[in-house]
């Protein structure tokens, strides 16, 4: 149990593939991509950002998701170039 300081009070530490070890809220993948939090909610309007699940009345992101939509934006770029 040597965990730093700041990994254990830092609710996004990096756990699992350079994302949080916790579903993700739009804010988190607004600051994730560099985007406002508008861009995040048009996204999941046009279905053309990362897939979401609705927990309640909440929208959430599995991290695996969202490496794996990275993943998939990298190869397209790969195949354009």
């Amino acid at each position: 149990m040597s965990r730093t300081r700041s990994a254990q009070s830092d609710p996004r530490a990096v756990l699992r593939g350079g994302l949080p070890d916790r579903y993700l809220t739009p804010d988190d993948i607004a600051e994730i991509f560099g985007v406002p939090l508008e861009t995040v909610y048009q996204w999941r309007r046009k279905r053309t950002g990362p897939p979401g699940f609705r927990v309640g009345k909440h929208v959430r992101y599995d991290p695996a998701e969202v490496g794996a939509y990275v993943t998939q934006l990298k190869n397209v770029d790969r195949i354009a170039a």
